[in-house]
């Protein structure tokens, strides 16, 4: 691909100091240039998305950034890349820039003033991309939250029927805690983190007193998120939310009420976006071949709370065949329809529940918080609702 596509003006320090270049130097030093335009892409596309003075939406914030390039090289870096890029000149690429040899060679070629700008420019994208990615991180954490608690209602026996055991058992804010982590005490100390965006939040450490710690303040936001979303696709359900949580905390027979209230939003939640004879078609166009989503009731074919469930979480979107005409569920998809009908299940007991002890108060919390970390998810990866912005901010650090 070297020389056939000119290096665009976008925000990539280094496809600055490139253009510079002769391009016998380029070939020389065996510069890529289409790899030099995807790193001036990605380089443009973080500095937008980051740039905190910038209010507009993120689509917006793209859409002036792919402005910036021009439609013919775009889509000739496009045709090029996907027809000529391999996984192994990413791997050479790497290696080679990690190269001590390959360092002084370059050092040699461009001299010592022109090197030590490759350099600065390289480290400069590299802040750029590293605020990105940071940030990007810490957005995941209340769907990280969210995915825990929802998971934290499955028993091992329901992670079989998942068929994805081994894919449940990460713990996912651990793993970001960890990438945040990593960000922080290896990359930003070494990268010119004042020529970016970043504020003292985001280069500050995130978890000082532990994940839980974190996850207790995320939590929070899981259960705004999911109110709003909630909100959006029914608004008169969220009544039923905040009626459980008034009832826990005011009433005698809180439990009991709670978990009458959580039933009917569960139930209505669902079939009021999707009712009975809409799940039947999906399950029909979807999953024909499949047994246990259906049932005989009053002599007529009715859903089952799975099947209603998992319409429900694919927004009565099509799942996507793994061959022709064989479908399978994704494990995202099927978790957070095994939670909610797990949770229902467990609502079921506890209405009956007339002690008032404290053990199944916590029952009750653990579920609810559950059913709170599953609506967001289903309700974000069901469509039933969008927000072109974050449905929260982050914690101050």
């Amino acid at each position: 691909m070297q020389g056939r596509i000119t290096i665009s003006k976008g925000q990539s320090s280094v496809a600055t100091f490139t253009r510079g270049l002769e391009p016998s130097l380029l070939g020389a030093l065996r510069i890529d240039v289409s790899a030099v335009l995807a790193l001036d892409i990605i380089v443009s596309i973080c500095k937008s998305l980051t740039d905190s003075t910038d209010p507009r939406p993120w689509q917006e914030k793209l859409e002036d950034c792919f402005a910036s390039f021009d439609v013919e090289i775009l889509e000739e870096f496009f045709r090029t890349f996907s027809e000529e890029f391999k996984e192994e000149e990413v791997k050479s690429w790497i290696d080679r820039l990690g190269n001590e040899n390959y360092k002084s060679f370059v050092e040699r070629l461009l001299g010592a003033a022109r090197y030590r700008q490759l350099i600065d420019a390289v480290k400069e994208d590299g802040a750029v991309v590293t605020l990105a990615i940071r940030r990007g991180v810490r957005a995941l954490m209340p769907f990280a939250v969210a995915w825990g608690d929802a998971l934290s209602l499955m028993s091992k026996e329901q992670m079989k029927v998942a068929k994805r055991t081994d894919a449940l058992a990460f713990n996912a804010v651990q793993l970001i805690v960890s990438l945040d982590d990593f960000l922080g005490e290896k990359l930003l100390p070494e990268l010119p983190m004042e020529g970016t965006a970043a504020t003292s939040s985001d280069l500050a450490a995130w978890a000082p007193d532990g994940p839980e710690a974190l996850a207790a303040q995320f939590r929070t936001l899981v259960t705004e998120a999911s109110t709003r979303r909630l909100e959006r696709a029914n608004s008169p359900l969220v009544r039923k939310i905040r009626g459980a949580r008034d009832a826990l905390t005011y009433s005698a027979d809180g439990v009991s009420q709670a978990a009458n209230s959580l039933i009917e939003l569960l139930d209505r939640v669902m079939r009021e976006a999707f009712p009975p004879a809409e799940v039947l078609r999906w399950i029909d166009e979807n999953l024909p071949e499949e047994e246990g989503f259906t049932y005989i009731k009053d002599g007529q074919r009715a859903p089952t709370k799975r099947a209603e469930a998992l319409c429900f979480v694919y927004g009565g979107g099509s799942v996507m065949p793994v061959e022709p005409n064989q479908y399978e569920l994704s494990v995202f998809h099927d978790v957070v329809a095994l939670v909610l009908v797990s949770a229902r299940t467990k609502l079921q007991k506890l209405k009956h529940a007339d002690s008032g002890t404290p053990e199944e108060r916590e029952q009750l919390i653990a579920v609810l918080a559950a059913i709170e970390g599953a609506l967001m998810l289903g309700l974000t990866i069901g469509g039933l609702s969008a927000d072109p912005q974050p449905p929260y901010e982050l914690p101050a650090a």
